[in-house]
């Protein structure tokens, strides 16, 4: 599938996958502590998942990302489709996803996605994509589309859309939120201070009003949330972003360990430990999220199906806690 107007260095004849960081200083990778150590993926089931989503001529960000816990999901069954091409119109300094300018949209692609969710016989899938600041609506009437094809074809399934932030795109929020998935998350990503470093291209208080008029346009649909740490942030940054996100009645909540991708994007500030990790969990708790993930490994879709399954337990139990 050619999904990407390729950018080639003229003094290699090598493929640039980030243009824009191309001239940027080198930042040296750190050697990652024990406890993010991952083991490559050998398990049967990873190669056919592999295969499965080659046939359907589908790009998963657990590939594009480099997502360290590629190996585990894969051997599950667990995939998460990336929809609408490979390649990001935004920059951030974090992201593994190519940059460029995309092509346009596959008008087939709903129907080859939901038709992958069939037959990898998932019991929840996550849907994201990269940023579409080319299209009028950001995608957001795509997602649409992909998210009731998979009803039509896998309608035990529950759906998790992790999506842009819509930014200077009208009602981007309500075409993806009519749709119904089961769960919205949009990540934040760090904190306000590091935005115009890490995520130059976002808004941190728009990407909040998005949770919060998701929330308000539908309370049955689950919101959702991550950061990452390890970028430079405090502690008292992380909990004042937990506010906001309770604030905007999130429900769930995913912290983990940024990891860098190559030279060319932003360092490693330090390794957080599990200990760290533990400590945020039990603060966000405090605060009132459903849920919470918290560890070096977590990311977005890690665990997803277990964790809307505990997701949607911890709602059911809300209201005999509050007549407690």
């Amino acid at each position: 599938m050619s999904t990407t107007r390729v950018t080639i260095d003229h003094r290699t004849g090598i493929q640039i996958r980030h243009p824009e960081k191309a001239h940027r200083p080198d930042n040296p990778i750190q050697r990652k502590p024990s406890w993010i150590r991952v083991k490559a993926p050998t398990h049967p089931v990873y190669h056919e998942t592999k295969a499965l989503i080659r046939d359907h001529r589908l790009v998963t960000v657990c590939e594009e990302a480099a997502c360290p816990n590629i190996g585990e999901c894969w051997s599950q069954r667990h995939a998460t489709m990336m929809i609408m091409g490979d390649t990001c119109t935004r920059a951030c300094s974090f992201c593994n996803v190519r940059t460029g300018q995309p092509f346009g949209l596959e008008a087939d692609e709903p129907f080859r996605v939901a038709d992958a969710v069939a037959k990898l016989g998932l019991r929840h899938v996550v849907i994201t994509s990269v940023d579409r600041d080319d299209l009028a609506d950001g995608g957001a009437a795509h997602f649409a589309a992909v998210i009731t094809a998979i009803r039509k074809a896998a309608p035990d399934t529950t759906i998790e859309v992790l999506t842009p932030d819509f930014l200077r795109k009208p009602n981007g929020a309500e075409t993806v939120a009519a749709a119904a998935p089961d769960v919205f998350n949009h990540n934040l990503e760090t904190v306000p201070r590091l935005y115009p470093t890490i995520r130059p291209g976002a808004r941190y208080y728009q990407s909040l009003r998005l949770l919060d008029r998701v929330k308000q346009i539908d309370p049955a649909i689950f919101t959702k949330s991550g950061l990452m740490v390890g970028l430079g942030e405090t502690k008292s940054e992380i909990m004042q972003v937990m506010d906001d996100l309770r604030i905007a009645e999130v429900d769930f909540l995913t912290i983990g360990q940024y990891l860098q991708p190559t030279v060319k994007h932003a360092a490693v500030d330090r390794f957080v430990t599990p200990d760290e990790f533990s400590e945020y969990a039990s603060i966000a708790r405090a605060k009132g999220f459903l849920l919470v993930s918290a560890t070096p490994l977590t990311r977005s879709s890690y665990h997803a199906d277990s964790d809307f399954a505990a997701l949607r337990a911890a709602r059911n139990e809300k209201p005999a806690q509050h007549a407690g």
